[in-house]
């Protein structure tokens, strides 16, 4: 069986989710200022492994604290790589991947990286995904929905909004 496959990210209103060289500032712009995390920690408590490009572990890897203790952690790559946290690598079509892991117990995936979260959507493995709509116009980036991203039918099934005015979307695949 495969596991459950989901996506959480943090997206501007016009639809990207990095300025061109990959910088992630203006996401301070919605720091709760109460120290809430915008339900990412119960998130990360639901899933039991992560799937991500390179170029987004790099970035992990540049933050403060490691995000995903105790996760298996896949790093999609061609590269040369090595693991600091017990990461282990893959490299071709995702749907293989999935069935891996569902073979090794794992229930549920997050699936994170931009060229990650579409390479789900282009193989039908995206089940749920937590799009967090940040109140900023970046003007050009790196898209989430690049052109080209199959036509696809979803559900609401959550829409919140927060005082920082970023508005969180919960969509099952319909």
């Amino acid at each position: 069986m495969t596991p459950r496959v989901s996506v959480y990210i943090a997206v501007s209103l016009d639809n990207y989710i990095a300025r061109d060289d990959g910088a992630l500032d203006w996401l301070a712009d919605v720091q709760d200022a109460g120290g809430g995390d915008y339900g990412y920690a119960a998130f990360m408590e639901s899933i039991d492994a992560v799937v991500l490009g390179r170029e987004t572990y790099d970035a992990v890897r540049t933050f403060d604290t490691w995000p995903f203790t105790g996760k298996h952690v896949v790093v999609l790559t061609n590269r040369a790589f090595t693991p600091a946290f017990g990461e282990s690598t893959y490299a071709g079509a995702l749907a293989p991947l999935m069935q891996q892991l569902g073979e090794e117990g794992v229930a549920r995936v997050y699936l994170d990286g931009g060229a990650t979260i579409r390479q789900g959507l282009d193989e039908s493995l995206v089940d749920d995904m937590t799009l967090s709509i940040v109140p900023i116009l970046l003007g050009t980036g790196r898209p989430l929905f690049a052109r080209g991203v199959p036509s696809t039918h979803w559900t609401l099934l959550h829409a919140e909004s927060f005082p920082t005015g970023l508005v969180q979307l919960h969509y099952q695949r319909s």
